[in-house]
C-alpha cells in the first residue's frame, strides 16, 4: 500500500506541475492517468515483443527438447506476452484512478477480460502442442487424442464465455449457470453434433475401432481412403482419387464401416478371385493328356501319385481300363486345379501361412467358377494389383494347355456356333450342288439316248414309205 501511495502522490505532482489547479477528481485527471497507464502497457508489451520473446526463441531452438520447439510453433509465447501489459493495467488502474471514477471498473474489467482470453489462446496453443507431440509418439497408433482436445478446448471456451459475462453484468458463475437450465433443450439441440461427437469419440478411443491412417471405406458416403484427423464433429478421410471426404464423427460408430488396418497389420492380403471355365471343355483324361501333364515340373508327381492311385484302384475291383463305364480317370479341370495350387505353393509372393486353395464355386449361367483364395505378401496396393494380375496372366494362358476354354458371353461360343452353322450350310450347299450336278447328268444321258433310237426309227419309216423315183432319160 505504501508502494501505491508513493506511485500516486508522485503522479499526481507530476501532474500538478503541468496544471496546478487540477485535482483528482477532475475529468481530465482520469484521462491523464489512463493514458499514461495505456501507454506504459504499450512500451512494456512492445519490450516484451522486441527483446524478450526472441531471447525466449533462441533458448528454444538451442533445446534438443521436442516439446518446446512445438509451443514456439503454435504462438504459445507470442500469446503470453498479452499478459504482461494486461496485468501492468489490471495493477495500475486502481493505484493512479479512484474507485469512485466511472472509467476504474470499466478498465479493470477490460484489462480482466484481456487477461482472460489471452490466457485462453495461449491454452489452446498449449493444447495444440500436447496434440502434436502425442501424434509423433508411437502412443498415436493406438488411440487418437484428437477428439478429447477440442473437447477440452469448448470446455474451456464455455468457462472463459461464463466468466466472461459473470464480469461483464458482475454477478457469480454459479448463477449464470443454474439460468442455463432454463434453456437446457435449445443447448441440446444447438450442440447435438458435438454431444454426439464426444460420445463417439469414448467409443472409439476406448474400443481402439479406428485411429489416423486407417484405411476405411462407407460405401454410403462413396468414402475409400486413409483418416486424415478424427475430431470432435468430423472426420477428414482423403479417397484414393484424393479428395477429401468430411464426415460427423459419430458416423464411424452409427454406420457400417470396413476398417482395412487388420489387413494391414496381418501378413498378406487377401486375393480372392474367379475365373469362369466353359463346361463344354471339361473332359477325362486320355493317355495322351496325361503323358503331357506329367511333363509339367508342377504337378509330375501328382500325375505319378494319380496313376498308381487309378492302378491300385482298377486291380483291387478287377476293373479293366477299357471299361468306359466303370474305370476311373482324372479330368482335366481336377488336374488343372491341382495345378494352380502348386503353382501358389511356389509363388514367392504369396504368404504360405495364411489360407491358400483353389476351390469350384456352383456353377451358374456364366459355367463353372474355378476361385483363387489366397494373400498377397505384398499389402501396398500397387504391388499387390501386380501380383494379383501376373497370376492370373499365367491362369489365363494355361487354360489352353489343358484343353480347357474360359467362359466368355457373345465370345468364342458365339464364334464357334457361327463356324458350325457356316459348316453346315457349306456342306448343305456341296451336296445340293453334287446332287443337282448328278440329275443334271443323268438327265443329258438319257434325253440323248432317246433322241438318237428316235432319228434311227425316222429313217427307217421314211425309207419304207417313200416310193421310188422313176429313171428318167436325159433329154438330148
Amino acid at each position: 500500500m505504501e508502494v501505491s501511495a508513493s506511485v500516486r502522490d508522485y503522479f499526481i505532482h507530476l501532474v500538478k506541475d503541468v496544471f496546478p489547479n487540477l485535482t483528482t477528481e477532475d475529468p481530465l485527471y482520469t484521462v491523464l492517468a489512463l493514458g499514461s497507464i495505456l501507454i506504459i502497457a504499450a512500451f512494456i508489451y512492445i519490450i516484451a515483443r522486441l527483446l524478450v520473446r526472441p531471447q525466449i526463441a533462441s533458448w528454444v531452438y538451442k533445446s534438443n527438447n521436442k516439446w518446446d520447439n512445438a509451443l514456439q510453433e503454435h504462438g504459445f509465447f507470442r500469446r503470453l506476452m498479452h499478459l504482461f501489459p494486461a496485468l501492468f493495467i489490471y495493477v495500475a488502474t486502481p493505484v493512479l484512478i479512484d474507485d469512485e471514477a466511472v472509467m476504474h471498473g470499466m478498465v479493470i474489467k477490460s484489462a480482466q477480460l484481456y487477461m482472460l482470453y489471452s490466457g485462453l489462446l495461449a491454452l489452446y496453443a498449449m493444447l495444440s502442442t500436447v496434440e502434436d507431440v502425442y501424434n509423433a509418439s508411437a502412443l498415436s497408433r493406438r488411440a487418437p487424442i484428437t477428439g478429447f482436445i477440442q473437447v477440452t478446448k469448448l470446455a474451456f471456451a464455455i468457462i472463459t464465455i461464463l466468466l466472461s459475462i459473470s464480469l461483464i453484468v458482475d454477478r457469480s458463475p454459479l448463477l449464470i449457470v443454474s439460468g442455463l437450465t432454463a434453456i437446457a433443450a435449445v443447448l441440446l439441440l444447438i450442440f447435438r453434433d458435438t454431444i454426439l461427437g464426444f460420445v463417439a469419440g469414448i467409443q472409439i478411443a476406448a474400443n481402439r475401432m479406428f485411429n489416423t491412417g486407417d484405411w476405411i471405406a462407407m460405401p454410403k458416403y462413396e468414402v475409400d481412403g486413409e483418416i486424415l484427423e478424427i475430431g470432435l464433429t468430423n472426420v477428414k478421410v482423403q479417397n484414393w482419387d484424393k479428395t477429401i471426404s468430411t464426415l460427423p464423427t459419430y458416423s464411424l460408430t452409427t454406420e457400417a464401416v470396413k476398417n482395412w488396418r487388420g489387413m494391414q497389420e496381418s501378413g498378406g492380403r487377401r486375393i480372392k478371385r474367379a475365373i469362369y471355365i466353359d463346361v463344354h471343355s471339361i473332359k477325362l483324361c486320355d493317355n495322351d493328356m496325361l503323358d503331357r501333364f506329367s511333363k509339367i515340373r508342377y504337378i509330375n508327381e501328382y500325375i505319378d501319385k494319380k496313376k498308381n492311385e487309378l492302378r491300385a484302384y482298377h486291380r483291387d475291383y478287377s476293373i479293366d481300363e477299357s471299361d468306359l463305364l466303370n474305370n476311373r480317370k482324372l479330368t482335366n479341370i481336377g488336374t488343372f486345379r491341382a495345378y494352380l495350387e502348386a503353382y501358389l505353393r511356389k509363388h514367392a509372393n504369396i504368404n504360405q501361412e495364411l489360407t491358400l486353395m483353389v476351390r469350384q464355386l456352383p456353377p451358374n449361367e456364366l459355367g463353372l467358377p474355378l476361385e483363387i483364395y489366397c494373400f498377397s505378401a505384398e499389402k501396398e496396393w500397387v504391388k499387390y494389383e501386380k501380383v494379383q494380375s501376373d497370376i492370373f496372366d499365367h491362369v489365363m494362358a494355361m487354360l489352353d494347355l489343358f484343353d480347357l476354354r474360359a467362359y466368355q458371353r457373345d465370345g468364342h461360343l458365339s464364334l464357334l456356333a457361327h463356324r458350325e452353322h457356316s459348316a453346315y450350310q457349306q456342306e448343305a450347299k456341296v451336296n445340293a450342288r453334287q446332287g443337282a450336278d448328278n440329275s443334271a447328268k443323268q438327265s443329258t444321258s438319257e434325253s440323248s439316248d432317246g433322241s438318237a433310237d428316235e432319228s434311227a426309227d425316222e429313217r427307217t419309216e421314211r425309207s419304207v414309205n417313200t416310193p421310188a423315183e422313176p429313171h428318167s432319160t436325159p433329154k438330148a
